[in-house]
C-alpha cells in the first residue's frame, strides 16, 4: 500500500477508525511509530505524511509530519476508445490498465456491443481507488460514454484502430488513442467507416479476448 485516501487528509491530526482502522491495524499490522501516506480525493495530487502516535482498540491517533506535491503519473497519455463489452470483463483488467498509466477510457456503443450493458463508472472509481492505493497512482483515470463510432472518432481524429491488418504495433509507436472493438470484433459497415484510420495489430496468430486486447495494447504503448 503506498497511501490511503481520506478525506480529512491535511489536517494536524488524523483519527483512524471502521475500515481504515481494521485495514492498517489488523491487516497491515502497522503499529506506533510507523509513517503513512493519505490523499485527499478532490486534491490528490499532495501526499500527506502521518506518523502513527496512539492505537486503541478501535481507533488510531495520527499526527501530520509533512505535505508534499508528489504527482505520480505515466509519461504517456493513451486513450482508449472501447467498444461495449460486458462490465465484468471491463472489471478484471481495469487495476492493470490503472497500473499501467491508460489516462482515460471512452466506452463506444458499436454494432456488436449488447445494449444491455451499460458501464457502471459509480463501481469503476471504487476500483481503481484501491488501485491507486496499492501502486501509487495519484491520477483518478477518466472515463466517457459516445453514442458510436462514427461519434468518437469525430472527437479524436487521430484514432489508431486495432483490428487485423498487416501492419504490426511495434515498440516505437507514437500513439494516444486507441479503438478496440467489442466481442466478436467490428462490424463490416465499421470497418468501412474506418477505413481511412490507421489500422494495426499485435504480432501473434491467437485470438485476443477485447480485454486482453486492452491490456496488451497499453502495455505496448506505456511501457
Amino acid at each position: 500500500m503506498r497511501f490511503l485516501f481520506d478525506a480529512e487528509a491535511g489536517k494536524e491530526q488524523l483519527i483512524l477508525k471502521g475500515e481504515s482502522f481494521k485495514y492498517i491495524i489488523k491487516v497491515r499490522r502497522h503499529k506506533i511509530g510507523d509513517e503513512l501516506g493519505f490523499r485527499q480525493k478532490e486534491s490528490s495530487e499532495t501526499l500527506y505524511r502521518y506518523k502513527i502516535i496512539n492505537i486503541d482498540g478501535r481507533s488510531a491517533a495520527l499526527e501530520l509530519i509533512s505535505a508534499e506535491d508528489e504527482q505520480v503519473t505515466a509519461p504517456k497519455q493513451l486513450h482508449i476508445g472501447w467498444c461495449v463489452v460486458d462490465s465484468k470483463s471491463v472489471e478484471k483488467v481495469l487495476p492493470l490498465l490503472n497500473e499501467l498509466g491508460v489516462a482515460k477510457i471512452t466506452f463506444i456503443y458499436c454494432d456488436r456491443s449488447q445494449k444491455n450493458f451499460k458501464p457502471d463508472f459509480k463501481r469503476y472509481e471504487r476500483i481503481l481507488e484501491n488501485s491507486m492505493q496499492q501502486c501509487g497512482r495519484s491520477e483518478m483515470m477518466d472515463f466517457d460514454e459516445v453514442k458510436n463510432i462514427e461519434a468518437f472518432v469525430k472527437q479524436n481524429p487521430q484514432t489508431v484502430v486495432f483490428d487485423f491488418c498487416d501492419e504490426v504495433l511495434d515498440d516505437s509507436s507514437d500513439i494516444d488513442t486507441v479503438l478496440i472493438g467489442s466481442e466478436g470484433g467490428l462490424s463490416e459497415a465499421e470497418r468501412a467507416f474506418l477505413e481511412n484510420q490507421k489500422i494495426v495489430r499485435l504480432d501473434t496468430p491467437m485470438i485476443l479476448r477485447s480485454e486482453t486486447a486492452a491490456t496488451a495494447i497499453a502495455s505496448k504503448i506505456l511501457l
